[in-house]
């Protein structure tokens, strides 16, 4: 599927249309689809995606396709997001692009994160309240400075002090 595609597959559950629509009223259904189309091109304006509109996902680079993923979730106009492992096979410049626009996205669609990242730079720079679990157990939870001076934190996900 194109990128297009992708997006616009984000926002099927605001599809009104049917089948019995699509057959017997095809002018009100070309209309929603192109109405559709216009609020996903927004999105990709929005993600520097436009250039690859008509382009299959999977031809694109890595991190492209991770911002396809935003896309498509942004298409269906959630409240909260919820990231699993964004940063998984990021390079380090890639993590602070994507945390860029996760950071952008959430204060221009006014969306609330549920980010669940082993990522530290990351989950320090884009979180306001954190919570820490370790094998099942909750570790800490507060703002990034008190869990980054957790004893338990630190020699759990940040190493050892020396």
């Amino acid at each position: 599927m194109t990128v297009l595609e992708n997006v616009m597959l984000g926002a099927h559950h605001h599809a009104r249309q049917g089948l019995l629509t699509s057959l017997f009223q095809p002018r009100r259904t070309a209309r929603a689809e192109r109405e559709l189309a216009e609020r996903c091109h927004a999105i990709l304006t929005e993600l520097d995606l436009q250039a690859h509109a008509a382009e299959p996902v999977g031809a694109l680079p890595y991190p492209t396709q991770k911002r396809v993923e935003i896309a498509r979730a942004l298409a269906s106009e959630p409240r909260l997001l919820l990231l699993d492992e964004p940063a998984g096979g990021l390079t380090h410049g890639e993590v602070a692009q994507f945390g860029d626009l996760v950071r952008r996205i959430c204060a221009s669609h006014r969306l609330t994160v549920l980010l669940v990242e082993h990522h530290m730079g990351l989950v320090m720079n884009l979180c306001h309240r954190l919570v820490v679990m370790n094998l099942g157990r909750n570790l800490a939870q507060g703002d990034p400075a008190s869990v980054r001076a957790n004893p338990e934190v630190v020699a759990a996900y940040l190493g050892r002090p020396a």
